[in-house]
């Protein structure tokens, strides 16, 4: 047995006594012996039957001891004081404030946690037709520190919706009704008191865990914090990732990476960075499997446990993470069925009619029955049967269509007294509020630039993938291009060879950097996470990836260049050959703009990739070699794609810089200037200065495409996107009038 299966059963048997508590109550039921000593519920002998009666012997009391809270001095720690008293509801009318106690040892992390309450939260999504365009109706909850809230739903319900409007991160179509109070305030969070986890992995493969910790925690904590260390080291033994934090993260080389149950606990943990007061998390289970899916509910609740405020969506989950929530808000088609703890919920089930069956995840009862999917499921099994329903096994105790369930179910809930005593209990805690929750402070953006700048230099250099592959391949094609054109002369027979080989080389050249799109939409992929969390900004991000940029590009560029240079034959002149390498420089930093812009909009590689072919293809029909650019037919050719072919200006310069001042003898008293020698295979200015204005201008291009994606960063692109789309449904719907 390795290591890793030795930390796996270490950490497995951690995180038995957080569910043993439910599995006391739940799990047990499925032997006659020990159900006869449960104090909390039981099921119904005949689970498929939902019209026997439902016997309980003691319901389930409302078990969320007092919790007070006091801040110290900075902010950083809390101190509790639990007692044991299940409260009643002249105690929540009384001011006392409940909450599940903290478990001994629980973390090394303490963390001053914040109640959040929300009522009557609706979000409605401009768009949609009138009858669907509330994606969540009329939510009421509350969250609390040292607890875990779970928003239950099956897919499409607005569980997500309604974890975005808490959090205060919806797009600007989407618009929220209602109230959410932060401490019985209702000023939005300010940075780095709220952490949100996206649902997909956002990671950089290529760096340890420490070292991705580390960086997140540089353009995180404010420049003058100086516990910044013990923050990375505080995540990491929160989420219990003390063995793998010097491990590459994904695999490098013959290295394996991390699990997907770790790389979800690295999602988390850069959140942690921070010490974030709340922590959003969007599918913390999103596809892994039974063990990873235990190991990191068990940190989550480690993490509860020392303080923080959790509150999580879910699809479904087993009989073990289920035990593992502190409450429960269920939701179907944006409506909340329930609201409170998991035992709550199963009586609440078992009192509409729905009993769950024994030795059957609570949860995915609960999604059995308010999923419309499986109607459409049961619908399709029965047509495969053709009839013979001998055949047909039931998979639910919930004999009812999914509308009636569901109606069942909400009615169920809100004439119930637990109802009444959750609204009471959320205008309880709303009244009596709490200390106000302040930021740290942000990092100034020189900083910011600096750690992204090095940040990337240091990706750079380790993956082989793509940046090092790119300069294998530039070199290839350099000794090719180099030896097919070997030493061609300086006669005036082999000016049209010369022409030749450079148009190869500068088109070729931009050809092959299209092998580096993954990586650049990797990097807008980690921008736009971090920008959402408020890590970073578009000038930033432009600038960072500019200073990381130029080293690869100009090292790329001498390379490739001595090679060509050389062997083709080019003037052995230092000046000439350093504006070469300038030249080749400037059009390569022109061409990394374009590709950033392209993977901007696409963020997609193979579409990026298909759209970056196409425009090389079509610089190089335009570039003024296998036609003269005057020649080219106008107003789409010459005016404006040739305009706008980068490497029209860069063959441009670099045949200026090699034929202005040459000359050429034609017989024995007679010559001609390098100019007229070029004109019969491509068209350049008789200036000495106008390789200087070709310079310049890829220059300005290298510039107006980063600048020109900054606009498009600022701009909301997607607005526009569904502005254009709006428009083209109503003119298509105004011609099948017409028609």
């Amino acid at each position: 047995m390795n290591s890793s299966d030795n930390s796996r059963m270490m950490k497995m048997a951690e995180i038995q006594p957080f569910g043993e508590n439910y599995r006391s109550s739940s799990s047990s039921a499925s032997s006659p012996a020990r159900r006869a000593t449960s104090s909390n519920f039981y099921y119904l002998r005949n689970p498929g039957c939902s019209k026997n009666p439902i016997s309980f012997e003691d319901s389930p009391d409302w078990d969320e001891p007092d919790i007070f809270s006091q801040l110290e001095e900075g902010g950083d720690s809390i101190r509790m004081a639990a007692t044991s008293v299940s409260p009643t509801l002249s105690n929540i009318n009384a001011g006392s404030i409940p909450s599940p106690p903290m478990l001994e040892g629980a973390g090394s992390m303490p963390i001053a946690g914040a109640t959040l309450t929300w009522r009557n939260v609706s979000v409605t999504v401009k768009g949609k037709r009138p009858y669907s365009d509330r994606v969540v109706k009329r939510a009421d909850g509350y969250a609390m520190p040292a607890s875990t809230t779970v928003i239950l739903g099956p897919a499409r319900s607005g569980k997500t919706t309604l974890l975005k409007a808490l959090s205060g991160r919806l797009h600007d179509h989407e618009r929220m009704l209602g109230e959410v109070f932060v401490n019985g305030s209702r000023a939005p969070m300010p940075y780095g008191t709220y952490g949100y986890v996206s649902r997909g992995d956002k990671l950089i493969e290529s760096l340890t865990v420490r070292e991705m910790l580390q960086f997140s925690a540089l353009v995180q904590l404010p420049c003058f914090y100086s516990g910044k260390k013990s923050a990375v080291d505080d995540a990491i033994e929160a989420m219990s990732l003390s063995e793998v934090a010097n491990k590459v993260i994904g695999s490098n080389c013959h290295l394996d990476g991390l699990s997907p149950g770790e790389r979800r606990c690295v999602s988390i943990a850069r959140e942690l960075v921070m010490r974030p007061q709340v922590l959003f998390i969007d599918e913390p289970l999103y596809r892994l499997d039974s063990v990873s899916t235990i190991l990191v509910m068990a940190n989550l609740k480690k993490l509860a446990k020392s303080g923080c405020t959790i509150i999580i969506t879910m699809c479904h989950s087993s009989t073990e993470v289920f035990g593992l929530y502190d409450r429960i808000c269920l939701i179907s088609n944006g409506s909340v069925l329930f609201f409170g703890q998991n035992v709550n919920c199963l009586q609440l089930f078992a009192e509409a009619g729905f009993p769950c069956p024994i030795m059957q995840s609570p949860s995915d009862h609960f999604l059995r029955a308010v999923s419309t999917d499986f109607d459409r499921v049961v619908a399709i099994i029965r047509s495969i049967l053709d009839g013979n329903e001998s055949e047909y096994v039931e998979f639910s105790s919930v004999n009812m269509d999914t509308t009636c369930a569901i109606r069942t179910i909400e009615t169920t809930y809100l004439v119930s007294s637990h109802c009444a005593l959750i609204e009471s209990l959320i205008e309880s805690l709303t009244e009596q509020g709490g200390a106000d929750i302040r930021s740290k402070g942000m990092v100034c953006d020189a900083t910011r630039i600096a750690v992204l700048t090095w940040r990337s230099l240091v990706v750079r250099s380790r993956d082989w993938k793509y940046y090092w592959n790119r300069v294998f391949l530039h070199m290839i094609l350099a000794f090719s291009i180099g030896t097919i054109f070997f030493n061609v002369g300086q006669s005036l027979s082999s000016v049209a060879v010369r022409v030749a080989a450079i148009f190869a080389f500068v088109s070729f050249n931009l050809l092959i950097s299209v092998v580096g799109l993954p990586a650049v939409i990797r990097e807008i992929k980690i921008f736009r996470h971090e920008e959402s969390n408020g890590h970073s900004g578009p000038l930033v991000f432009l600038l960072g990836h500019l200073l990381a940029s130029v080293p690869l590009l100009f090292f790329i560029s001498v390379t490739s260049s001595f090679v060509v240079y050389f062997l083709v034959g080019l003037q052995k002149e230092f000046s000439l050959f350093m504006y070469f390498i300038l030249n080749i420089f400037m059009c390569l930093l022109a061409n990394e703009g374009l590709m950033l812009l392209v993977s901007f909009i696409c963020l997609e590689p193979k579409g990026a990739m298909g759209a970056m072919i196409f425009i090389h293809v079509l610089m190089m029909l335009v570039a003024g070699y296998l036609r003269v650019k005057h020649e080219l037919p106008d107003p789409i050719w010459n005016h404006p794609l040739s305009d706008l072919a980068f490497n029209t200006y860069s063959i441009q310069g670099l045949l200026e810089n090699e034929y202005i001042d040459a000359k050429f003898a034609v017989g024995q008293v007679r010559e001609i200037t390098g100019v007229q020698a070029v004109r019969g295979s491509y068209d350049i200015s008789s200036s000495s200065n106008a390789k200087w204005g070709n310079l310049l201008i890829l220059f300005l291009m290298a510039i107006g495409y980063r600048v020109l994606l900054l606009c498009l960063l600022h701009i909301n692109w997607m607005k526009i996107i569904r502005a254009v789309k709006e428009l083209w449904e109503k003119l298509m719907m105004m011609k099948s009038r017409r028609g």
